[in-house]
C-alpha cells in the first residue's frame, strides 16, 4: 500500500504542475470505467470503436484528424496484476473519411481500485495513462490522463462519475478537463441499459464557453454473446462544439477462458 501511495502522490504533483495553457487530442476511447479489473493472473482484451456519423468539420488543430466520418478505435490488452492493481496496453488507430489510416502510437495504463468493486455497494479507483502519440492526434507527443473513478450499486441501478483530466507535456501541452458519467438499470443477468455522458470542457482555469464545449449524450446497452461482453452505444451532441451523431462499441473477452481454445472432440 505504501509503493500505491507514492505513486499516486507523485501523479497528483504532475498535474499541479501541469494546470496551464491546453493541449488538445483525439479521443479513440469512449468508455466510462467501473473500477472492474482482471482477477490476479488473468489477461483480458477489448477491442474499441468510435464513428461519427456527422461530426465536427474541422480538426480540433492544424494538421490534425477530421472527427466527421472517422472511425476511431485501439485494441486494449489487459492483465491483473493483484486484486487492486491492473495493467493495460493500447495501440489506438483512425480511419479518417478518405479511407487513410493512421497509427497513435501507444499507450500504458495502471488502474487502482477498490478489490471485488462488482460486488461493492460503494466504490472507487483511479486510472494513470501514459501515451505516446502521433502528430494527427495530438498537439503533444508525451500525455497523460488522471481518471478517478467513484461509483454506488444497488442490485438494480449503478451511477458512476470520471472526472477526468487530460494533460499534455511540452510547448503546446496544458490541462483540460474532460468529465464522464454514467447512470444504468440491469434488466437481468448480463443486459443493462443505460445512459453515458462525455465531456470535454476546455482547458483548466480557462474553460470554453458552453457553446464550443463538447457534451454528448449516449444512449447505451450492455449484454453479452458467447464469452464476449458488448457495450454499444449511439451518441447526441448537445453543443456546436460537439459531433452531432456518433456511434460506440467495445467488445471485451477474457483470455484465460479455457472455453476460447478448447478443442471440439
Amino acid at each position: 500500500m505504501g509503493d500505491r501511495s507514492n505513486f499516486v502522490a507523485c501523479c497528483a504533483v504532475a498535474l499541479a504542475a501541469a494546470l496551464v495553457s491546453s493541449s488538445a487530442r483525439a479521443a479513440d476511447e469512449i468508455q466510462v470505467y467501473n473500477a472492474e479489473i482482471a482477477q490476479p493472473g488473468q489477461w483480458t482484451l477489448q477491442q474499441h470503436f468510435n464513428y461519427a456519423i456527422n461530426g465536427r468539420k474541422a480538426p480540433d488543430f492544424a494538421g490534425g484528424l477530421v472527427p466527421n466520418h472517422a472511425l476511431n478505435g485501439t485494441p486494449e490488452l489487459a492483465y491483473g496484476v493483484t486484486d487492486w492493481f491492473e495493467m493495460g496496453w493500447y495501440a489506438p488507430f483512425a480511419v479518417d473519411q478518405g479511407g487513410r489510416f493512421y497509427s497513435d502510437a501507444a499507450k500504458f495504463r495502471y488502474l487502482f481500485v477498490t478489490p471485488d468493486a462488482a460486488k461493492r455497494n460503494f466504490f472507487y479507483g483511479v486510472n494513470f495513462e501514459l501515451s505516446y502519440a502521433t502528430p494527427v492526434f495530438s498537439q503533444t507527443r508525451y500525455n497523460l490522463e488522471i481518471r478517478p473513478i467513484i461509483g454506488v450499486r444497488n442490485s438494480q441501478y449503478e451511477f458512476i462519475v470520471n472526472p477526468i483530466v487530460d494533460l499534455g507535456f511540452g510547448h503546446d501541452g496544458g490541462a483540460e478537463l474532460t468529465p464522464a458519467a454514467r447512470i444504468a438499470r440491469k434488466l437481468k443477468d448480463d443486459l443493462s441499459i443505460g445512459i453515458e455522458y462525455y465531456t470535454d470542457l476546455g482547458p483548466i482555469g480557462n474553460l470554453l464557453p458552453f457553446s464550443q464545449q463538447q457534451h454528448n449524450i449516449y444512449g447505451v446497452v450492455d449484454f453479452k454473446i458467447g464469452h464476449f461482453d458488448v457495450n454499444f452505444g449511439i451518441g447526441y451532441g448537445l453543443t456546436g462544439g460537439s459531433d452531432r451523431l456518433m456511434t460506440k462499441l467495445i467488445i471485451g473477452t477474457d483470455l484465460n477462458d479455457p472455453n476460447l481454445t478448447a478443442k471440439k472432440k
